[in-house]
């Protein structure tokens, strides 16, 4: 298990701000709770040992058949189940290797650690070497989108199995595959997150989709029982409703244009371009872990450091964009950070 994850909300009493996690934090959650209220009868029953009502409505919602759908406690268990099914390669048999392209989110490489996987020889996606590519997209931390073109590219190697994280899907206006599209290929595994499409990260749950066969050697792996009672009357119920987390997203990511921005023209402070929500940024002096630490004891807010992501550094931290006030406080307090820093 990784230690370390961006929200450590659970680590500190005073916090008023969370920027460390990539869940807007002012998602209307009201309709949700009030109906998980009226189930907590389901409590004293076993749930469907298989969510198969949930997953016939996302099959429903993406225009795909059910046999291509598997629910799961979030999109984290997705990552272990995967790697666990394809430890042998799904043509050679031999063991699998694999190529993470980083920076991005530590339980790739974690899960293919713990599946036994092997990383690949050449450590590039472009040759012919039998092997899985992990790719997040839209990249955590960096906000990058791989285009829907480039995808499809990539898919062409017949010599890989592409697993490809979709879990910042609904936060990015950039154009994507089709869920129904990527059914049709034998060598494409997707993960889903309602956990983030419409932050519930308290009750752990995503979704895989992929080719019939490749969700049925996936399956194969679960145990049953993996997704609770409240999780899928949660899950239910918000498909039926409808209401993601953020219901302007074009008027949210120009928000988070605007923060990015702020940020950036600040002395001493980098910032990457994004294509969703959250952005990474570097101090050119300093460590994150001071700025994380001095941000929260004097205003009560939470960065995301993001030095423990392979192939950043001490200087590296990622925020996602919030309410217009609290980014603006954001930009202030670290300017003040800054500019006592070179004092």
């Amino acid at each position: 298990m990784i230690i370390g994850h961006g929200d450590d909300l659970y680590r500190y009493q005073a916090v008023r701000f969370n920027f460390s996690s990539n869940i807007y934090s002012h998602a209307d959650l009201s309709g949700v709770k009030k109906h998980l209220a009226a189930c907590l009868d389901r409590i004293g029953s076993y749930p469907e040992p298989q969510p198969f009502t949930l997953e016939t409505m996302l099959a429903g919602r993406h225009g795909i058949d059910p046999s291509c759908v598997m629910v799961t406690n979030g999109a984290t268990e997705a990552i272990y189940l995967i790697a666990r099914a394809f430890a042998h390669s799904f043509r050679t048999g031999e063991r699998s290797r694999y190529v993470v392209c980083h920076p991005t989110f530590s339980e790739y490489e974690d899960a293919l650690r713990v599946a036994g996987c092997i990383p690949a020889r050449s450590g590039h996606v472009d040759d012919d070497e039998d092997k899985m590519i992990w790719l997040c997209n839209p990249n955590n931390p960096t906000g990058e989108v791989m285009p829907a073109d480039a995808v499809r590219r990539r898919l062409c190697n017949r010599h890989h199995l592409h697993v490809i994280d979709r879990s910042y899907e609904d936060h990015t206006l950039s154009e994507q595959m089709t869920v129904a599209e990527g059914t049709t290929h034998d060598n494409l595994v997707q993960i889903h997150s309602m956990t983030k499409t419409y932050a519930i990260p308290g009750l752990r749950l995503g979704y895989i989709t992929a080719a019939a066969p490749l969700i049925a050697r996936i399956r194969s792996h679960q145990h049953p029982w993996a997704v609770n009672a409240l999780a899928m009357a949660a899950g239910e119920y918000l498909l039926k409703e409808g209401t993601k987390a953020v219901n302007d997203l074009e008027a949210y990511l120009a928000e988070t244009r605007r923060l990015r921005e702020m940020l950036d023209s600040l002395d001493g402070i980098n910032v990457d371009d994004t294509r969703t929500n959250f952005m990474l940024c570097r101090l050119t002096d300093g460590s994150a872990a001071d700025l994380k630490t001095w941000l929260v004891e004097h205003h009560g807010i939470l960065i995301r450091d993001a030095s423990n992501f392979k192939g950043l550094d001490k200087h590296c931290f990622r925020i996602a964009a919030q309410a217009p006030e609290e980014n603006d406080l954001l930009v202030t307090c670290v300017a003040d950070y800054l500019q006592q820093q070179k004092k």
